[in-house]
């Protein structure tokens, strides 16, 4: 292998996670590094045994030491304290951006070419932490949101309308968090919207589902919150870069007048490749989606402000 990830944070779930789809894909070497060091080692070891199994032969190491980040093409950033129940990603903003300091720093210094992937909560807030304390260029830290919470929309209209999920696609901008902006309009089963396959109080239902996909994961785990869907989330995100693949997924990008957004990051569909965020596609929105997509916007700005960076 000569492309490398490191997944900090890589003793979570949504970390080992991430790191056991990178190396079963055979995407890159990976490096998990975390806090608790020996548990880190211990999961990059037993994923590196399972890997003769899966026919890969990725290399895996873990570890508490920063240095093993060096030479990273992409950095995977899911260290952070998970959501309990009752608890909204937004209580997580200042113990999660004290993290994200530490994090960025010790990327910066020993991979300050990679490409920075954020997966900690509250999200957007997060992305936008690292690229304000990283200095990179807004193309090469891009936050995974709109992937999860399409896939969720897309589960669900699977379920609703019994058709196979390889026939769906669905599009969600905005914040990560309460005022996602689900878009039905160009939510799709095999190129037909769902609003011609519909009624509106079903679509408004799932609309209202995808937007607490994730408290409704919290409720029933009781402790701790997703990680199959999020790690798969980034892990597609992973993909497309190394691949240069050019792929079109909603992502958590900083806009600098896209949509009417500047200076903010949030849900827009973006172009990734090796580069990373290539370009943000602008999509026309009608009055009501728009001033949907400004009300998340805004919920955004004020937990950025929140941080004072």
């Amino acid at each position: 292998m000569n492309r490398k990830v490191t997944v900090v944070g890589g003793a979570g779930n949504v970390g080992a996670t991430v790191a056991r789809a990178i190396a079963n894909m055979e995407l890159a070497d990976v490096v998990l590094v975390d806090i608790a060091e020996s548990k880190a080692a211990g999961i990059a070891l037993d994923l590196l045994q399972a890997c003769p199994i899966e026919g890969s032969d990725s290399r895996l190491v873990g570890g508490g030491d920063y240095a093993l980040v060096a030479g990273s093409d992409i950095v995977v950033i899911t260290s952070g304290v998970p959501r309990k129940p009752g608890m909204s990603r937004d209580d997580l903003l200042n113990v999660n951006l004290g993290i994200m300091k530490q994090v960025t720093e010790n990327v910066v210094k020993h991979a300050p070419d990679c490409i920075v992937i954020v997966v900690a909560n509250p999200l957007d807030a997060m992305a936008q932490a690292v690229y304000k304390l990283s200095k990179f260029p807004r193309e090469r830290v891009i936050g995974m949101a709109g992937i999860l919470d399409s896939a969720r929309m897309r589960a669900f209209i699977a379920m609703e309308l019994g058709v196979s999920v390889e026939n769906i696609h669905a599009f969600v901008l905005g914040g990560h968090g309460d005022t996602m902006v689900p878009l039905p309009r160009y939510s799709t089963v095999a190129g037909i919207p769902i609003t011609d396959l519909l009624p509106p109080d079903r679509i408004q239902a799932l609309v209202t589902r995808t937007a607490n996909g994730g408290a409704e994961i919290v409720a029933f785990l009781k402790s701790g919150s997703a990680y199959y869907a999020p790690a798969a989330s980034a892990v597609e995100m992973v993909e497309a870069i190394l691949k240069d693949k050019k792929k079109i997924l909603p992502c958590a990008a900083y806009c600098d007048g896209e949509y009417g957004v500047k200076g903010l990051y949030v849900g827009v569909p973006v172009k990734l490749g090796r580069a990373g965020v290539e370009e943000i596609l602008q999509i026309t929105l009608t009055a009501e989606e728009q001033a949907a997509l400004n009300k998340s916007a805004a919920a955004v700005k004020e937990l950025v402000e929140l941080m004072k960076l």
